[in-house]
């Protein structure tokens, strides 16, 4: 019969266990927030190319709940114990914030798969090929999908724009695809999920888009042949045929706006100020930032803790009535007590010297080795019984071994 009670009861490890990770990676999401949108107002606010890809450093963000400075270092530890403190003593926040990844990911995801059904009930385009599909909504054109992009287009453009016009459309959101913006919105929306306890991640979402329809219209006016002015009245020309604040516009690329005419003045005022760029020196920053971006991410788990540290800790506990710890003092105990992967060896004289000192009655448990997931999170113990009724100078416990739980090497590997 199904275990529930010890399911739970795995649940509620994992809870607490992925909880406390994620909400330090939270914390830190909150500063660098604020930094980039800094960057973007200042320093960058003329670098179309720089300012979005200063996004790509939240990358890093989830691989940072492991850091070691979380123990190690006094001024972050005086920082962050409150918070890891009620991530790993109450269990209903860690609940909590469970519930509320798996209700942001019905509400963010929910929207891409209503999406998905919509398009499938959409026809074919003969503009061009299958991938372009026509569709009643008056929706802003739109690239949609990660391993086989469509490319969406109202019909009510597809009647008014010439073949030219729809043209330049087409290669704007394909080069939203070849850039790897639809991957970039998608990551994102993950990040909202796992961190959904910063709102400004979904504030600064408008932003996020806003970075990368510029980095596609500077690309797209530099390689459709169409000057500045061409591109943008092509762009205003859908104000006059298009509503706008439709329901089922993807996080990735819209080509009017949003929020309509106060987006798209925004947006003419970018592309008249439109400058050739020169195209190895950006890929040269773009390589120069994944790179960073690696090397970071290679410094952080240099400096975290592995996914389980094996312990060599032995301890005591003693059940009379209820269970106690006896002692923890590993550098003492391991001197009467060592183990294989079969048994436990006690000297039984210095032992039970020991425990009369410490006033060690009822039933000695002897928990040694296993591992932990985090200091003072997670883990596992081998453990045995005292055997105080043996008279050999030193007693051999055997012991079942928790590496034979079927559930052992996924534990450590999570």
């Amino acid at each position: 019969m199904f275990d529930w009670s010890q399911f739970v009861g795995m649940m509620d490890f994992y809870a607490v266990y992925f909880t406390t990770q994620i909400v330090r990676c939270a914390a830190f999401s909150f500063p660098l927030l604020w930094i980039v949108m800094l960057l973007r107002k200042t320093l960058l606010s003329t670098q179309i190319f720089l300012r979005g890809m200063l996004w790509t450093w939240f990358a890093v963000i989830p691989f940072l709940g492991r850091l070691r400075i979380f123990y190690e270092n006094k001024l972050i530890w005086n920082a962050t114990w409150r918070m890891t403190q009620v991530t790993m003593t109450f269990l209903w926040f860690d609940r909590i914030y469970m519930a509320g990844i798996l209700a942001s990911v019905v509400c963010i995801f929910g929207k891409r798969l209503r999406l998905k059904k919509a398009i499938a009930k959409m026809q074919t385009s003969v503009i061009e090929n299958p991938d372009i599909l026509i569709t009643d909504m008056n929706v802003t054109p739109f690239a949609v999908g990660l391993f086989q992009p469509k490319i969406i287009i109202p019909k009510v453009m597809a009647e008014n724009y010439s073949m030219e016009e729809l043209k330049v459309i087409i290669q704007h959101e394909r080069t939203h695809i070849r850039l790897g913006h639809l991957w970039c919105g998608f990551a994102w929306d993950v990040l909202r999920c796992l961190l959904w306890i910063n709102p400004f991640l979904t504030i600064c979402l408008k932003d996020v888009r806003s970075d990368m329809e510029d980095i596609c219209d500077k690309v797209c006016i530099q390689h459709s042949g169409k000057t500045p002015y061409e591109y943008a009245m092509i762009l205003l020309k859908s104000l006059k045929i298009l509503r706008f604040g439709q329901e089922y516009t993807p996080p990735a690329a819209t080509y009017a706006g949003e929020n309509g005419f106060a987006d798209m003045k925004q947006r003419m005022d970018k592309i008249a100020g439109f400058y050739p760029y020169r195209k190895r020196r950006s890929l040269g920053m773009a390589a120069g930032t994944f790179l960073a971006i690696v090397m970071t991410i290679f410094v952080v788990q240099k400096h975290s803790y592995a996914r389980y540290s094996e312990s060599n800790d032995i301890m005591i506990f003693k059940y009379d009535k209820e269970a106690s710890l006896v002692s923890s003092d590993t550098k003492t105990l391991s001197k009467m007590i060592s183990y294989d992967d079969s048994y436990v060896y006690v000297d039984r004289k210095a032992f039970e010297q020991f425990l009369v000192k410490h006033h060690a009655k009822g039933d000695i448990y002897i928990i040694f080795g296993g591992y932990e997931k985090l200091p003072g999170i997670g883990g596992q113990a081998e453990a045995c019984i005292y055997e105080n009724s043996s008279k050999e100078t030193i007693v051999r416990i055997s012991y079942k071994s928790i590496k034979e739980n079927r559930g052992y090497l996924f534990h450590k590997l999570l």
